[in-house]
């Protein structure tokens, strides 16, 4: 009660600009306590908008990981792909590269050609065939029969 008295006479004698920075104080104290027992004021949403904004970007950011590594298996599966055909031409000019030259040095070379030397020939046709089956006159692999389809 004393020092209300005390008070007393100080804010008599205040002037209107004394009572406002008073105001701003007080309101300023009453922010910082309230701020301190977690009361949040946001009239704009602003922290909602931040959320799904980055909520918006995490997503982004895992499709496009997702697409880098579907990429990324597609390029492994690519080079695959390529080194096995570097690897059956590599087996075919191998095939050749011996074919012709058993067939430049035999004996009978310049002669028709005899059974032996055409049996040679075709031995060499279905290893180039077991190597890669898509050749040009390479017979297919007969396909299953279908229903109705009489069977070989």
């Amino acid at each position: 009660m004393r020092r209300l008295t005390a008070l007393l006479p100080i804010l008599r004698r205040l002037t209107p600009a004394g009572w406002m920075v008073g105001g701003i104080v007080l309101i300023g104290v009453l922010a910082l306590g309230l701020g301190a027992a977690g009361f949040r004021w946001d009239p704009f949403d602003l922290s909602r908008r931040r959320l799904e904004a980055a909520e918006r970007a995490a997503v982004a950011v895992r499709t496009e990981a997702s697409a880098r590594a579907a990429e990324a298996l597609g390029q492994a599966g690519q080079i695959l792909r390529l080194e096995a055909a570097h690897d059956r031409l590599r087996s075919l000019d191998r095939v050749t590269s011996r074919s012709l030259q058993s067939a430049r040095t035999a004996d009978d070379a310049s002669l028709p050609i005899p059974d032996d030397r055409a049996a040679r020939l075709r031995d060499h046709d279905r290893e180039l065939c077991r190597i890669t089956p898509d050749l040009g006159g390479c017979t297919p692999a007969p396909e299953p029969a279908g229903d109705g389809d009489p069977t070989l």
